[in-house]
Protein backbone atom coordinates (compact mmCIF):
# COMPACT_ATOMS: atom_id res chain seq x y z
CA UNK A 1 0.00 0.00 0.00
CA UNK A 2 1.05 3.47 -0.28
CA UNK A 3 1.35 5.40 2.87
CA UNK A 4 0.74 9.00 2.72
CA UNK A 5 1.98 10.90 5.66
CA UNK A 6 -0.36 12.85 7.98
CA UNK A 7 1.65 16.06 7.84
CA UNK A 8 -0.92 17.47 10.17
CA UNK A 9 -0.31 14.92 12.63
CA UNK A 10 3.48 15.48 12.42
CA UNK A 11 3.29 19.26 12.81
CA UNK A 12 1.01 18.37 16.09
CA UNK A 13 3.39 15.96 17.83
CA UNK A 14 6.14 18.55 16.84
CA UNK A 15 4.54 21.54 18.40
CA UNK A 16 3.21 19.31 21.65
CA UNK A 17 6.92 17.90 22.28
CA UNK A 18 8.76 21.56 21.58
CA UNK A 19 5.93 22.66 24.25
CA UNK A 20 6.28 20.41 26.54
CA UNK A 21 9.88 20.82 26.40
CA UNK A 22 9.75 24.17 27.18
CA UNK A 23 7.12 24.01 29.83
CA UNK A 24 9.26 21.29 31.45
CA UNK A 25 12.70 23.38 30.87
CA UNK A 26 10.92 26.25 33.00
CA UNK A 27 9.61 23.96 35.32
CA UNK A 28 12.95 22.48 36.58
CA UNK A 29 14.07 26.18 36.54
CA UNK A 30 11.38 26.55 39.33
CA UNK A 31 12.34 23.49 41.20
CA UNK A 32 16.07 25.01 41.54
CA UNK A 33 14.88 28.23 42.60
CA UNK A 34 13.00 27.19 45.00
CA UNK A 35 15.11 24.33 46.22
CA UNK A 36 13.45 21.47 45.45
CA UNK A 37 15.68 19.90 43.82
CA UNK A 38 15.11 17.01 45.63
CA UNK A 39 12.57 16.07 43.40
CA UNK A 40 14.74 16.09 40.09
CA UNK A 41 16.60 12.42 41.10
CA UNK A 42 13.18 11.08 41.31
CA UNK A 43 12.01 12.30 37.98
CA UNK A 44 14.63 11.15 35.93
CA UNK A 45 14.46 7.85 37.84
CA UNK A 46 10.77 8.00 36.42
CA UNK A 47 11.22 9.05 32.78
CA UNK A 48 14.34 6.56 32.48
CA UNK A 49 11.83 3.82 33.48
CA UNK A 50 9.00 4.73 31.60
CA UNK A 51 10.85 5.11 28.73
CA UNK A 52 12.43 2.05 29.00
CA UNK A 53 9.63 -0.53 29.93
CA UNK A 54 6.40 1.46 28.78
CA UNK A 55 5.03 -1.52 26.88
CA UNK A 56 5.78 -3.25 29.93
CA UNK A 57 4.10 -1.25 31.94
CA UNK A 58 0.91 -0.45 29.95
CA UNK A 59 1.05 -4.83 29.56
CA UNK A 60 1.34 -4.61 33.73
CA UNK A 61 -1.30 -2.14 33.60
CA UNK A 62 -3.87 -4.15 32.53
CA UNK A 63 -2.85 -7.46 33.44
CA UNK A 64 -2.17 -8.83 30.01
CA UNK A 65 0.32 -11.22 28.60
CA UNK A 66 1.95 -11.68 25.97
CA UNK A 67 0.45 -14.88 23.48
CA UNK A 68 1.72 -17.17 21.50
CA UNK A 69 0.80 -18.23 17.66
CA UNK A 70 -0.01 -21.26 19.56
CA UNK A 71 -2.14 -20.00 21.83
CA UNK A 72 -4.05 -17.02 19.58
CA UNK A 73 -3.07 -18.56 15.76
CA UNK A 74 -5.91 -16.59 13.97
CA UNK A 75 -5.16 -13.39 15.73
CA UNK A 76 -1.31 -14.03 15.19
CA UNK A 77 -2.33 -14.68 11.96
CA UNK A 78 -4.29 -11.08 10.94
CA UNK A 79 -1.58 -9.48 12.71
CA UNK A 80 1.41 -10.92 10.33
CA UNK A 81 -1.13 -9.91 7.36
CA UNK A 82 -1.79 -6.38 8.55
CA UNK A 83 1.82 -5.53 9.31
CA UNK A 84 2.82 -6.95 5.80
CA UNK A 85 0.40 -4.69 4.24
CA UNK A 86 1.42 -1.49 6.37
CA UNK A 87 5.35 -2.26 5.50
CA UNK A 88 5.44 -2.98 9.62
CA UNK A 89 7.64 -5.04 11.54
CA UNK A 90 5.25 -7.56 13.84
CA UNK A 91 4.31 -6.42 16.44
CA UNK A 92 4.34 -8.34 19.96
CA UNK A 93 0.85 -9.53 20.19
CA UNK A 94 -0.26 -9.49 23.74
CA UNK A 95 -3.86 -10.12 25.23
CA UNK A 96 -5.84 -8.71 28.50
CA UNK A 97 -8.56 -11.00 30.22
CA UNK A 98 -11.08 -8.02 30.59
CA UNK A 99 -14.54 -7.55 30.29
CA UNK A 100 -14.25 -4.12 28.77
CA UNK A 101 -14.06 -4.62 24.62
CA UNK A 102 -10.92 -2.42 24.23
CA UNK A 103 -7.42 -2.60 22.22
CA UNK A 104 -3.93 -0.22 22.66
CA UNK A 105 -0.47 -0.38 20.91
CA UNK A 106 2.38 0.28 23.14
CA UNK A 107 6.05 0.60 22.68
CA UNK A 108 8.73 3.80 21.99
CA UNK A 109 9.52 2.81 18.59
CA UNK A 110 8.32 0.56 15.48
CA UNK A 111 10.39 -1.99 16.07
CA UNK A 112 9.49 -2.30 19.66
CA UNK A 113 5.84 -2.16 19.51
CA UNK A 114 3.15 -3.98 21.29
CA UNK A 115 -0.37 -4.65 20.08
CA UNK A 116 -2.41 -5.78 23.01
CA UNK A 117 -6.38 -6.90 22.55
CA UNK A 118 -8.85 -7.80 25.49
CA UNK A 119 -10.86 -11.35 25.15
CA UNK A 120 -14.12 -9.21 25.22
CA UNK A 121 -13.02 -7.63 22.31
CA UNK A 122 -12.10 -10.56 21.23
CA UNK A 123 -15.73 -11.97 21.44
CA UNK A 124 -17.66 -8.90 20.90
CA UNK A 125 -16.32 -7.79 17.09
CA UNK A 126 -16.35 -10.30 13.71
CA UNK A 127 -13.50 -10.67 11.82
CA UNK A 128 -13.55 -7.54 9.86
CA UNK A 129 -14.40 -5.87 12.63
CA UNK A 130 -11.12 -7.18 14.18
CA UNK A 131 -8.98 -6.42 11.41
CA UNK A 132 -10.50 -3.02 11.37
CA UNK A 133 -9.37 -2.60 15.09
CA UNK A 134 -5.95 -3.83 14.27
CA UNK A 135 -5.51 -2.10 11.52
CA UNK A 136 -6.29 1.13 13.62
CA UNK A 137 -3.72 -0.06 16.14
CA UNK A 138 -0.99 -0.69 13.68
CA UNK A 139 -1.46 2.76 12.09
CA UNK A 140 -0.57 4.17 15.33
CA UNK A 141 2.45 2.34 15.39
CA UNK A 142 2.86 3.43 11.74
CA UNK A 143 2.47 7.34 12.66
CA UNK A 144 4.66 6.61 15.24
CA UNK A 145 2.05 8.75 17.76
CA UNK A 146 2.24 5.87 20.31
CA UNK A 147 6.20 7.12 21.72
CA UNK A 148 5.20 10.45 21.26
CA UNK A 149 2.00 10.37 23.68
CA UNK A 150 3.86 7.88 25.70
CA UNK A 151 6.63 10.50 26.50
CA UNK A 152 3.50 13.35 26.83
CA UNK A 153 1.61 10.86 28.88
CA UNK A 154 4.83 10.20 31.72
CA UNK A 155 5.88 13.97 32.20
CA UNK A 156 2.56 14.47 32.80
CA UNK A 157 2.30 11.87 35.68
CA UNK A 158 5.84 12.90 36.93
CA UNK A 159 4.00 17.12 37.85
CA UNK A 160 0.76 14.79 39.43
CA UNK A 161 3.34 13.45 41.33
CA UNK A 162 5.45 15.88 42.61
CA UNK A 163 1.87 18.05 43.81
CA UNK A 164 1.18 14.95 45.47
CA UNK A 165 4.54 14.75 47.04
CA UNK A 166 4.88 18.49 47.82
CA UNK A 167 1.57 17.75 49.81
CA UNK A 168 2.67 14.63 51.93
CA UNK A 169 6.83 16.06 52.81
CA UNK A 170 5.72 19.90 53.01
CA UNK A 171 4.95 20.03 56.54
CA UNK A 172 2.42 22.18 55.88
CA UNK A 173 4.53 24.96 54.63
CA UNK A 174 5.78 25.36 58.34
CA UNK A 175 9.06 24.72 58.11
CA UNK A 176 12.04 27.67 56.65
CA UNK A 177 11.66 25.76 53.24
CA UNK A 178 7.45 25.44 53.38
CA UNK A 179 7.20 28.68 50.61
CA UNK A 180 9.72 27.01 47.97
CA UNK A 181 7.91 24.02 48.27
CA UNK A 182 4.44 25.65 48.15
CA UNK A 183 5.94 27.38 45.30
CA UNK A 184 6.79 23.88 43.81
CA UNK A 185 3.27 22.87 44.27
CA UNK A 186 1.93 25.30 42.30
CA UNK A 187 4.38 25.34 39.41
CA UNK A 188 3.67 21.60 39.34
CA UNK A 189 -0.36 21.81 38.97
CA UNK A 190 0.24 24.07 36.54
CA UNK A 191 2.05 21.88 34.00
CA UNK A 192 0.07 19.10 34.86
CA UNK A 193 -3.10 21.19 33.93
CA UNK A 194 -1.38 22.70 31.00
CA UNK A 195 0.26 18.82 29.87
CA UNK A 196 -3.10 17.50 30.26
CA UNK A 197 -4.91 19.48 27.69
CA UNK A 198 -1.93 19.21 25.13
CA UNK A 199 -2.08 15.62 25.41
CA UNK A 200 -5.88 16.02 24.58
CA UNK A 201 -5.83 18.16 21.93
CA UNK A 202 -3.27 15.90 20.31
CA UNK A 203 -4.91 12.64 21.34
CA UNK A 204 -8.07 13.45 19.70
CA UNK A 205 -6.45 14.67 16.56
CA UNK A 206 -4.17 11.23 16.43
CA UNK A 207 -7.25 8.86 16.59
CA UNK A 208 -8.70 10.75 13.36
CA UNK A 209 -5.55 9.90 12.01
CA UNK A 210 -5.36 6.38 12.59
CA UNK A 211 -9.33 5.67 11.97
CA UNK A 212 -7.66 6.95 8.46
CA UNK A 213 -4.63 5.24 8.13
CA UNK A 214 -6.38 2.00 9.58
CA UNK A 215 -9.01 1.96 6.71
CA UNK A 216 -6.27 2.58 4.00
CA UNK A 217 -4.58 -0.67 5.65
CA UNK A 218 -7.54 -2.86 5.12
CA UNK A 219 -9.50 -0.80 2.67
CA UNK A 220 -13.01 -1.26 4.28
CA UNK A 221 -13.77 2.06 6.21
CA UNK A 222 -17.09 0.17 7.00
CA UNK A 223 -15.11 -2.39 9.13
CA UNK A 224 -13.70 -0.21 11.42
CA UNK A 225 -17.05 2.10 11.76
CA UNK A 226 -18.85 -0.72 12.32
CA UNK A 227 -16.23 -1.71 15.10
CA UNK A 228 -16.43 1.15 17.06
CA UNK A 229 -20.54 1.70 17.03
CA UNK A 230 -19.99 -2.02 18.19
CA UNK A 231 -17.61 -1.09 20.97
CA UNK A 232 -19.44 1.67 22.13
CA UNK A 233 -22.55 0.13 22.29
CA UNK A 234 -21.50 -2.60 24.51
CA UNK A 235 -19.62 -0.14 26.99
CA UNK A 236 -22.83 0.71 28.34
CA UNK A 237 -22.71 -3.61 29.67
CA UNK A 238 -19.08 -3.12 31.29
CA UNK A 239 -19.70 -2.89 35.21
CA UNK A 240 -18.69 0.32 36.14
CA UNK A 241 -15.70 -1.11 38.19
CA UNK A 242 -14.25 -2.20 35.30
CA UNK A 243 -13.85 0.70 33.81
CA UNK A 244 -12.70 2.31 36.59
CA UNK A 245 -10.20 0.32 36.85
CA UNK A 246 -9.19 0.95 33.44
CA UNK A 247 -9.47 4.64 33.23
CA UNK A 248 -6.03 5.90 33.10
CA UNK A 249 -5.22 3.80 30.42
CA UNK A 250 -7.94 5.82 28.17
CA UNK A 251 -5.82 8.15 26.10
CA UNK A 252 -4.25 4.65 24.54
CA UNK A 253 -7.54 3.14 24.01
CA UNK A 254 -9.02 2.52 20.35
CA UNK A 255 -12.30 3.77 22.36
CA UNK A 256 -12.04 5.29 26.12
CA UNK A 257 -14.56 3.97 28.91
CA UNK A 258 -17.25 6.66 28.87
CA UNK A 259 -18.65 8.54 31.43
CA UNK A 260 -20.50 12.16 32.86
CA UNK A 261 -20.87 15.65 30.48
CA UNK A 262 -17.53 17.00 32.41
CA UNK A 263 -15.21 13.88 30.88
CA UNK A 264 -16.73 13.59 27.36
CA UNK A 265 -15.24 17.64 27.24
CA UNK A 266 -12.12 16.66 28.51
CA UNK A 267 -12.14 12.94 26.87
CA UNK A 268 -8.89 11.81 24.98
CA UNK A 269 -11.09 10.45 22.34
CA UNK A 270 -13.33 12.30 20.00
CA UNK A 271 -17.05 11.49 19.89
CA UNK A 272 -17.84 7.82 18.19
CA UNK A 273 -20.15 9.81 16.02
CA UNK A 274 -17.77 12.02 14.36
CA UNK A 275 -15.75 9.07 13.93
CA UNK A 276 -17.96 6.95 11.83
CA UNK A 277 -18.76 10.15 10.31
CA UNK A 278 -15.48 10.76 9.16
CA UNK A 279 -14.50 7.29 8.08
CA UNK A 280 -17.75 7.20 5.68
CA UNK A 281 -16.76 9.92 3.92
CA UNK A 282 -14.10 8.04 3.48
CA UNK A 283 -15.61 5.44 1.84
CA UNK A 284 -17.58 7.13 -0.30
CA UNK A 285 -14.04 9.12 -1.44
CA UNK A 286 -12.94 5.76 -2.17
CA UNK A 287 -15.28 4.45 -3.61
CA UNK A 288 -15.26 7.14 -6.47
CA UNK A 289 -11.58 6.72 -7.20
Amino acid sequence: MKWKPDWGLRGRMVLTMFLLFALYLVFVGVLFRTNSVVFLPLMGAFVLVQFLFSDRLALYSMGAKEVSAEEYPELHATVSRLSQQADLPKPTVAVADSRVPNAFAAGRSQKSATVCVTTELLRTLDRDELEGVLAHELAHVKNRDVMVMTIASFLSTVAFMIVRMGFWFGGGGRNRQGGGIIVAIVASLVVWIVSFLLIRALSRYREFAADRGGALITGQPSALASALLTIDGRMDRVPKEDLREQAEMNAFFILPAKGNAITKLFSTHPSTEKRVEKLRDLEREMETR
